[in-house]
């Protein structure tokens, strides 16, 4: 049987912002968590969803339509497709949930492009 996921130890390991760890695996979808500090890459996934959940911190997702400011434990889906932006500020503690595939810069790779890592 699995262990419980600590997620505060997982990302008290987590020195660099923006640098997702999968913490756990759902069928095909990654669990991640993720320091968000400052500007991200605007960017869309067109193939999935995207599940942002607020553990602490301030969590703002730019779209062209309009912002969504997330605070602990506020949750958004991003529709497929759709380009946006989170941006923190003051920083974040963010749980992500997406396709084990899914490349957290989208279709717009940049410096801020991670590989997969377990955590």
């Amino acid at each position: 049987m699995p262990e419980p996921v600590d997620l505060a130890a997982v990302l008290a390991t987590v020195d660099s912002p923006w640098s997702p760890r999968t913490v756990a695996v759902l069928n095909d979808y990654d669990v991640r968590v993720v320091h968000a500090r400052g500007e991200f890459t605007r960017h869309s996934h067109p193939e999935t969803d995207e599940v942002f959940l607020v553990l602490s911190g301030s969590l703002t997702i730019r779209m062209d339509d309009g912002d969504v400011t997330l605070g602990p434990g506020q949750l958004y889906v991003v529709p497929k497709g759709t380009p946006h932006q989170p941006y923190s500020p003051d920083g974040a503690q963010v749980l992500l949930v997406e396709p084990s595939a899914t490349v957290n810069t989208g279709d717009t790779p940049s410096e801020l492009t991670a590989e997969r890592r377990l955590a």
